[in-house]
């Protein structure tokens, strides 16, 4: 990183331990204020700034003690959010893997940490390589996984087609309870769901494709995808699968970047925002909330974090939760939907 040397980092992180202890915008880091016990049922960070890593950094410092216990002799998985491999705006910025290996290492967190994706659009290495993730292994004992090259387990989704459960292959790295998933994604819209925050890119990420697989005509006869297999054929059954597939496949600590979101016609091809925000917490449904929120988005309208909230997955009342550090209201941006927003609705009316 060119602005942020490993002196400041270190000395971030010796402050650190002190500021468990220590006021943070008028809140207590570390554990709840009086006030919040009988208001607020957990905690979401929220910071500011103009670099990915000093912000990621930053966010997780309040919830260190909290994460060093969670992960304890785990393996820690990052998981990326790398659905195109050739579009900076679509993918998560090496810069926020960095501020998450550097909070990590502040908490000793310094063995069995990889990163590991599948990559939507084609092979994942090329691009890791074409994001600058294989720079992260000179400074850090981080390994770099292609999920699509490692053992996978079956899981049965549903698709609105048919009514039948379909097979998925899914990683079995992403699955293993022994793996403390990391889920760092990014603000974008969406066409099929409004957003894709932290839950959606661990549970569309998780199901794999054949090693070398790639969108469009240079695909290879044959190869397989199961990735579209998870969306359920349709509006209704990508809201449904994204529901029924977050009690198996959520992240145990989210992290969404958003120095440079992504609205309009996500999450691919859409346009930049420029934000300049960083959420973090270890209650993945509040900070998909919060997110939602800053996003300037009516979180009525989206479906697969309604029935979560519904089911008690998480805590999805905005007046619960707590938020540290910025102020929700002065950091909204209106994010442009997807022109097909209307299409995507349907989830909220009757079958038939």
């Amino acid at each position: 990183m060119e602005f942020l040397n490993r002196r400041h980092f270190l000395k971030a992180s010796t402050l650190g331990g002190m500021a468990l202890t220590m006021p943070y915008g008028n809140k207590l880091i570390g554990g709840f204020s009086e006030k919040s016990k009988t208001k607020y049922t957990c905690r979401v960070s929220l910071t500011t700034g103009d670099h990915q890593a000093e912000m990621a950094f930053q966010a997780l410092k309040p919830f260190a003690e909290q994460i060093r216990r969670a992960i304890g002799n785990k393996r820690v998985v990052i998981k990326p959010n790398n659905v195109m491999i050739d579009r900076q705006l679509a993918a998560t910025h090496v810069d926020t893997l960095e501020g998450i290996l550097e909070f990590l290492q502040s908490i000793g967190i310094t063995e069995n940490v990889v990163i590991a994706e599948s990559a939507a659009n084609g092979p994942t290495f090329e691009g890791f390589d074409n994001y600058g993730y294989f720079n992260l292994q000179k400074k850090y004992p981080v390994k770099l996984v292609d999920l699509d090259q490692e053992n996978s387990e079956i899981i049965h989704v549903f698709d609105e087609k048919d009514f039948r459960p379909h097979p998925v292959r899914t990683s079995s790295l992403i699955l293993d309870p022994d793996s403390f998933v990391i889920s760092a994604a990014k603000l974008k819209t969406h066409d099929r769901v409004l957003v894709t925050l932290s839950l959606k890119n661990i549970v569309f990420g998780a199901p794999i494709k054949d090693p070398g697989y790639r969108w469009g005509p240079d695909r290879k006869e044959g190869s397989r995808n199961d990735k579209p297999i998870a969306h359920g054929s349709g509006f209704r059954g990508i809201n449904y699968n994204l529901f029924s597939l977050a009690r198996v496949l959520h992240p145990d600590l989210s992290v969404i970047e958003g120095l440079e979101g992504m609205e309009g016609d996500g999450p691919n091809w859409g346009t930049p925002v420029d934000h300049r925000v960083c959420i973090a917490g270890t209650d993945w449904l509040a900070t998909d909330r919060v997110a939602i929120e800053l996003m300037g988005i009516d979180c009525a309208n989206v479906g697969y974090l309604n029935y979560c909230t519904e089911a008690g997955m998480g805590e999805g009342d905005i007046n619960k939760i707590e938020i540290i550090g910025e102020t929700i209201a002065d950091h909204i941006r209106s994010y442009q939907l997807n022109k097909n927003v209307e299409k995507q609705l349907i989830w909220k009316q009757p079958v038939g």
